[in-house]
Parts: C-alpha cells; structure tokens; sequence
C-alpha cells in the first residue's frame, strides 16, 4: 500500500523541539506492513481548532496525484474541525488513522460534529451573558473605539486582513483545485457552502463569489 503521513504538532515551540512529532512517526512505523511505502511525509504546526491547513492541502493534493492514502498516526491529528473534515472528504482521498484503522469521513465528521456544536454553545452562553449586561445598561467596549473615525478604520482593517485570513486563503486554494479538476464555480461555490465557508462578508458563496475569490485566474 502507498501512503502519504500527515504530522501535526499543535505549537511552534512543539514543531521546533519535536515534542510529539517522534510518537506520532514511531506509531506510523508500527502501523506499517511489509511492502507498505511512504511517499511522502508532511508536517504541520497548527492548533486542532483551527481549518487552515497547507501542508494537508498539499498531503491530499500529492494523494490525488500518486493514488496514496493519507496516514496519520492519531485521529486527534485530524481535527476538531468540520470544515476541516467535509474538505478532506470532498477531496475524494482516503486516510487510515494508526490508532482506529476502521475510522472514515462519516464517523470523524459526526465526532467533530458533536465537539463543535459543544464549543458554539458556550460561544452562544458568553454572547447571551454581554447581550444581558447590555441590556441592564452597561456599555461595553472602549468609548474611542465608537467615533465614526474608529469604526471607518476598523472596516478598513477587516477588509484587509480578509485578504490574507487563513479560512479566506484556504477556501481559495480549494476552489483553485476544484477548478483545475474541470467543476463549475456553482457546484465550486455549492462545495463551500457544505464545508461552511463563507464570504468576507459572513455570507453564502454562490458561483460569481467563488469567480471573484479566485480573482478570474483560471480563466
């Protein structure tokens, strides 16, 4: 069998020291048969939470290329992501995880499921806790940040970091190379809403959103 690993150390201190890098290649080693082979080898320093993850997008890209599965040594690699999830899944690549080898994209997905709507409801109790100490009268916030002047520059701010979020430059790529596999921006643009990624403006993709994130380049 050929596959390709995917490593992730959760912190850069963890990705210069290795902590953790030298169980999870241990586990792969063990994992592995005779006349298994690893291709490549990818290693990512990201936090679990977070859906922005290049060195997966180019782990799945070389499986797609060679026909290798993904292997990662523990599921917890993966993430606790669903984004994440739904875009390995639509990816059409396979992944073993050393650690529960009977695992795939529907159960994973319902796990993360399950951990993300557990992290949104305590995001939902801490803006129902600020939406009563607003309504009791207390403001919150810095009052120089409520001036027109403040709010100009903070839309500002917002439009350019959109340019370079990692959520915005991931869905980019992605659509990048599901263009280059032939899909039509509508079932681009349908794709991204599965994987819940929105605009800039927190909004739904349709096809002329994905045509203007990809800034007309494959054309």
């Amino acid at each position: 069998m050929k596959y390709v690993c995917y490593y992730r150390v959760s912190t850069k201190s963890q990705g210069k020291s290795g902590l953790g890098l030298g169980d999870q290649k241990m586990i792969v080693e063990h994992f592995l048969r005779e006349g298994d082979v690893i291709l490549e080898e990818y290693t990512e320093v990201e936090s679990g939470r977070k859906s922005a993850r290049p060195k997966m997008l180019e782990a799945i890209r070389a499986c797609q290329k060679s026909g290798a599965k993904l292997l990662i040594a523990k599921l917890d690699r993966l993430s606790r992501n669903v984004a994440f999830v739904m875009t390995l899944r639509d990816s059409g690549v396979d992944f073993v995880a050393c650690d529960l080898p009977d695992a795939n994209t529907l159960t994973v997905g319902i796990m993360v499921t399950f951990a993300q709507h557990e992290a949104e409801r305590g995001s939902e109790r801490t803006k129902a806790a600020l939406a009563q100490k607003k309504a009791k009268g207390f403001k919150l916030g810095k009052p120089e940040n409520l001036t027109k002047a403040a709010i100009d520059k903070g839309r500002l701010i917002r439009i350019e970091n959109a340019k370079t979020h990692k959520a915005n430059v991931q869905a980019k790529e992605l659509a990048t190379l599901y263009r280059n596999m032939g899909v039509t921006y509508a079932k681009i643009a349908e794709k991204l809403n599965q994987s819940h990624y929105l605009t800039r403006r927190q909004k739904l993709f349709d096809g002329k959103a994905v045509y203007r994130l990809l800034g007309r380049t494959n054309e």
